[in-house]
């Protein structure tokens, strides 16, 4: 079974940039979306054998995710049940026979902080949430958590120290997730490789290659076995960010 997130940084744009060839390119069971950028009907768009699913966040051009599914769910919920947390379109929720498919586009901290406060309620709401899930059965998360865990996962890591997805106490969240029973799954396949998922549109980063690995795939640990590949495709423009792909054997 073969899963990709991708933040899209605005999906009517990124359909602009060629995102309907990527999407069959890639033909994944499961295709996730953040920062879709959108409120439902700006845009007509649809794949054969594919059923979707929107949240839109209240505040037109912003947040937003959505999923692409060729299996039928069970059940499909938006947000997580908490108000404060529930209005930005944020959290998808899949429940499938085997597994819950989240796909998430975690609050950004913002230039000075100015959301740290916020991101840490929300880390510790999120996490509980996903535990919540983990006890009926297996979860997969993917998106855009806008945090790189370890130096690994940044090109500059002493720089950006004190910077949004990259402060200490971002970083420690991220730490208490796996801690909490889940696993880093392009981590866990590709323990010393270098390979980002996010550049700046500034100082010609890309090019440069000048990045941050900031969209995942955890899953729960018992789903470890199953990994059968984690993988970016930096190749794939688009957006700022690159699809990152799952592949599990169930």
């Amino acid at each position: 079974m073969k899963l990709i997130s991708w933040n899209v940084n605005g999906l009517r744009a990124c359909e602009g940039k060629g995102f309907s060839d990527v999407f069959r390119e890639l033909d994944a069971d499961f295709f996730c979306l953040q920062e879709t950028k959108m409120q439902p009907g700006q845009l007509d768009m649809a794949f054969d054998g594919y059923e979707s699913y929107w949240n839109s966040a209240e505040k037109k051009g912003y947040s937003g995710t959505a999923i692409f599914a060729r299996h039928k769910p069970l059940q499909v919920t938006y947000g997580i049940g908490i108000d404060e947390h529930d209005h930005e379109g944020r959290v998808i929720t899949l429940e499938m026979a085997d597994f819950y498919l989240v796909c998430c586009y975690t609050p950004n901290s913002q230039d000075g902080l100015k959301r740290l406060d916020y991101r840490m309620r929300w880390e510790d709401d999120f996490r509980s949430y996903l535990q919540q899930l983990d006890a009926k059965k297996p979860v997969v998360l993917c998106g855009d958590l806008n945090v790189a865990h370890e130096e690994i996962d940044i090109k500059n890591p002493k720089t950006n120290r004190h910077n949004a997805g990259f402060t200490d106490e971002e970083r420690q969240k991220f730490t208490d997730l796996l801690a909490a029973g889940f696993t880093d799954s392009f981590r866990w396949k590709h323990p010393e490789e270098v390979c980002y998922s996010w550049w700046s549109y500034r100082f010609q980063a890309r090019q440069k290659n000048a990045g941050w690995r900031i969209d995942y795939f955890v899953v729960s640990d018992r789903l470890r076995p199953h990994i059968a590949e984690a993988s970016i495709h930096t190749q794939i423009l688009g957006s700022d960010h690159c699809p990152v792909e799952l592949t599990l054997e169930l």
